[in-house]
């Protein structure tokens, strides 16, 4: 049974980045909705939905668009939650270490490279 985790703090903590209403869409209507379509497709699977997603070609075929779609709706809102934060304090966890010295490797900071991704963020087309 897949499970539709609490948000690791309260809907209004993003804000003014992200409003509360947003916030709860997306966690109480889009994410909820991702879990119940994946538990109706699968509902007896003891696998995580990262083990179903790595060994798609197992899923049979008719149910692979739905598993996939909805699998990774589920996979991206749980991995979004958990890299978002009230209050940041300066670069994220994830680049620190490693990745924060690839980071600044690449782009000569983290601040650049905040910049350039915003720039191809705002003029890309379409969403995701």
């Amino acid at each position: 049974m897949f499970t539709l985790s609490d948000l690791p703090y309260a809907y209004n903590a993003l804000e003014p980045y992200i409003d509360e209403r947003t916030m709860q869409i997306h966690h109480d209507k889009h994410h909820a909705a991702y879990v119940k379509n994946l538990n109706d497709v699968l509902p007896d699977t003891n696998l995580t939905v990262e083990e179903v997603l790595r060994n798609l070609e197992q899923v049979p075929e008719a149910m692979r668009t739905k598993v996939r779609n909805n699998g990774g709706g589920h996979v991206n809102h749980s991995f979004f939650w958990q890299v978002m934060a009230a209050n940041p304090d300066g670069a994220p966890r994830q680049a620190r270490g490693d990745l924060g010295k690839a980071i600044d490797a690449t782009f000569g900071s983290f601040e650049k490279f905040k910049e350039l991704f915003m720039k191809v963020a705002v003029t890309h087309f379409g969403s995701g």
